[in-house]
């Protein structure tokens, strides 16, 4: 499973330096990219590679646009290689999730101000917690998804995305 996430707020575009923005990409996705090539000599027939995008792929908040991209790139990526790997009997797939209270959110990936409210405009009125994100991950993993590649499962309490 690749999972790294480094997500911090910005008001505007113009607050996000190009460190930041590298910063940002290079934990996000270069990250992901190196670990899954290393990986690949090591898979055989019926491995699975599951990496973690986000439903801001797919409704970018405007506080955290550099980030979005970066979890838009790795849907991406994990499409693309599910049809590059399919032939060789790895299977691909994505989880996505919504809002989900992690340490993210109190480490500036919010804005202070938004974090009572966080995960409120979901159906469920709620943030998930990352617990709730475990049998998505277990499924992607295992034998019962065996025709399963090239998807994105999302756990996003309710709200549109994958």
């Amino acid at each position: 499973m690749n999972n790294a996430g480094r997500q911090i707020a910005h008001e505007s575009i113009a607050d996000i330096t190009t460190a930041n923005f590298d910063e940002t990409f290079k934990t996000n996705v270069y990250a992901m990219f190196w670990i899954t090539k290393a990986a690949l000599p090591h898979l055989k027939s019926g491995s699975a590679i599951i990496n973690t995008t986000s439903v801001t792929a797919y409704d970018p908040p405007e506080t955290i646009i550099d980030y979005a991209a970066t979890k838009a790139a790795i849907m991406n990526f994990t499409k693309g290689l599910a049809k590059q790997l399919a032939p060789k009997g790895i299977r691909v797939n994505g989880v996505a999730p919504g809002p989900v209270w992690t340490a993210l959110q109190v480490t500036g990936g919010q804005p202070p101000d938004k974090i009572p409210e966080f995960g409120g405009d979901t159906p469920m009125k709620r943030p998930g917690q990352p617990a709730e994100l475990a049998a998505l991950y277990v499924l992607a993993a295992s034998e019962e998804a065996t025709y399963t590649t090239g998807q994105i499962f999302g756990a996003v309490g309710g709200r549109g995305g994958p």
